[in-house]
């Protein structure tokens, strides 16, 4: 707690003839150390507290000024040390200023009596009309968010967990608006009710009103020019510019929002970008996209989804090259809680999962297109598991995470294949395999549902399946063996479902714990439910190991696995694997040949296939 002193008598006269004035001096507190020359045309009102201002401080790159207050009115104000003020158009009213801080050209900062500061609000994402299902605080990362909107309906966990968020609210919250450490606002209207914090920049910002902005030495926030944001919270390493207008929204790590983007009650977490269109009642997971004005992401769920410009979701044409963004991770949900094939290609780490959109009891095939001609529509199986856009994207999305260690919330899991998506793949295959038995091999389609699948393409989508089992059978057995943790797994945490949280992929039978315990109070604060997440991550492997072991048990028709069994695994995912980069090659041969990809592009991607023989030991 720093130790304040009144001011002598000459420091007031010094401050007096430079045209300062004090309703009273005697609630103008100030450090031990504190020297009044840096004060011109500054108005004193109520309980004032100054640092000592000593250092230069640099407004711009090359050019620096003498730390102090210039031009401007403060009425129940803290500030720290070797900040500089100035030309502060109305008033900055009930505010606390960290250390080293650039304010200038700043219309209004005031906090008035019921500020929240963005926090406690309860939207409505997926269903706009619907009741509130997220609520906003600053420790929201996109697990809780995916697990509110799941279980709302739940009355006793929404009341649970409804008290456990107002209390570490309550623990947290300034009494007032507070601005951090190194902080930099220049050329803004209003802000008022916000807190921001270290490292953060503002620059002409249009108003800023009961918002959180978490920002940091290595991740810091910048707000750009005509922002508009209100009730809202901004994570750490953010970029808010260029006419944003933001109401009732949450903003993860490393989003860039930017060119009039404009959203109400909707959430964006890890690495997403949104930019021109729109957003409404909108969960964008981890690596969402959206670039045009025509797009606009209302009632539904994504994640590793880029909207693309109106109905065409992405800009597929460009996949060998460096423009292709994938389209889906695990589906696009519907307010309903649909899962539905876009009319287009399903991309990236796509798998469409739970239900079509006219038959909820329907479980979906992974890794397909959904292809209209007229009337009728077609499902080609398992397409895209082997394209050359699954490859880059399995590549790319790792390191496309922009977020530095110390502020990754969101837990973001990157496998392509695990228990949650090869649940799918072995559905899929049953499915198909029950299609052919039931329809015979001599015919040209199968009817699924009121669904069209030619029969090449079936005959495509179990091989496809099937090396995509082999392939992650054998990884994850690989993995066990340089882990230490072959043999029969002790525990049956893994076996069964296994659920997506928005990036964390977990066995339902733990998602299903954490709810028995928040509700049994076994859990009984916010940063439990978080470090429940993290220790479920934490064990991802030897859950996965559970899941895999079964699997590979009831693939190849065993009890246990012997050294021989071993071998004759690693063999089908050699032969899996390198069937899987021929048919990339194919697909990429296809494109080059459609004139699309330049020569170096095309062998530079050839390249790195052939070299995909490095990892199969």
């Amino acid at each position: 707690m720093r130790d304040y002193r009144h001011l002598y008598q000459e420091e007031i006269n010094v401050l007096e003839n430079n045209s300062c004035w004090a309703e009273n001096w005697d609630n103008v507190m100030v450090d031990e150390a504190f020297t009044p020359y840096g004060f011109h045309r500054v108005i004193f009102y109520g309980n004032i507290r100054l640092g000592k201002f000593e250092n230069q401080v640099e407004v711009t790159k090359g050019f620096t000024k003498h730390a102090g207050i210039n031009d401007a009115t403060l009425r129940n104000v803290t500030v720290g040390d070797n900040c500089l003020i100035e030309k502060i158009g109305n008033f900055i009213n009930n505010y606390t200023i960290g250390d080293d801080c650039y304010i200038s050209n700043v219309s209004t900062m005031e906090t008035t009596e019921g500020a929240t500061f963005g926090e406690g609000h309860l939207v409505s994402v997926l269903n706009e009309m619907g009741d509130g299902n997220v609520i906003l605080f600053h420790d929201l990362n996109s697990q809780l968010a995916a697990f509110m909107v799941k279980h709302f309906q739940d009355k006793q966990l929404k009341d649970k967990l409804t008290r456990l968020v107002n209390e570490e609210i309550r623990f947290t919250q300034p009494e007032r608006g507070t601005i951090g450490n190194g902080v930099k606002i220049i050329n803004s209207k209003e802000i008022t009710n916000t807190v921001v914090k270290d490292d953060c920049e503002i620059n002409g910002a249009a108003r800023l009103s009961d918002c959180t902005i978490l920002s940091q030495k290595d991740a810091s926030v910048y707000i750009g020019t005509g922002v508009i944001c209100e009730n809202s919270i901004i994570s750490n390493g953010c970029s808010i510019t260029n006419s944003v207008k933001m109401q009732d929204c949450f903003v993860g790590e490393a989003c860039q929002i930017t060119n009039g983007f404009t959203a109400e009650a909707s959430v964006f977490f890890a690495n997403s970008y949104m930019a021109n269109g729109e957003a409404c009642a909108a969960f964008c997971g981890p690596f969402s996209a959206s670039h045009h004005k025509s797009s606009l992401l209302i009632g539904g769920e994504f994640s590793f989804y880029n909207a693309g410009s109106n109905t065409n979701f992405s800009n597929h044409a460009y996949k060998m090259g460096p423009m292709h963004y994938g389209t889906l991770e695990r589906g696009s949900k519907t307010a309903s809680g649909a899962y539905v094939l876009m009319p287009a290609k399903i991309g990236a780490f796509s798998v469409c999962f739970g239900k079509l959109m006219n038959h909820p009891d329907m479980r979906c095939l992974p890794f397909a297109y959904l292809l209209a001609y007229g009337e009728t529509m077609y499902i080609v199986p398992g397409r895209n598991i082997t394209t050359v856009g699954l490859y880059r994207d399995i590549k790319k999305w790792p390191k496309r995470d922009k977020r530095p260690a110390s502020c990754r919330k969101s837990i973001i899991n990157f496998d392509w294949l695990s228990p949650f998506t090869v649940g799918e793949i072995v559905q899929g295959k049953k499915i198909l395999e029950n299609l052919r038995q039931a329809g015979g091999n001599n015919v040209s389609s199968y009817n699924f549902q009121e669904y069209i699948i030619n029969a090449s393409s079936l005959k495509k989508g179990i091989k496809y399946y099937d090396i995509a089992l082999r392939i992650y059978m054998g990884a994850v057995l690989k993995r066990a063996i340089k882990g230490g943790f072959l043999g029969k797994p002790e525990s049956t945490v893994g076996e069964g479902n296994w659920n997506d949280l928005s990036g964390l992929l977990l066995p339902a039978s733990e998602e299903q714990r954490l709810i028995d315990d928040i509700k049994n109070g076994t859990i009984e604060s916010v940063q439990e439910i978080l470090d429940r997440f993290n220790d479920i991550d934490a064990h991802y492997r030897e859950y996965q190991w559970v899941w895999t072991y079964k699997t590979i048990l009831d693939y190849y028709g065993l009890d246990e696995i012997t050294e021989a069994d071993i071998q004759r695994i690693r063999e089908d995912y050699v032969k899996a694997r390198r069937a899987w980069i021929a048919e990339i090659r194919k697909d990429a041969q296809k494109e080059f040949e459609m004139g699309d990809v330049e020569q170096e592009v095309y062998d530079d991607f050839i390249s790195k296939l052939d070299h995909e023989i490095d990892y199969e030991d």
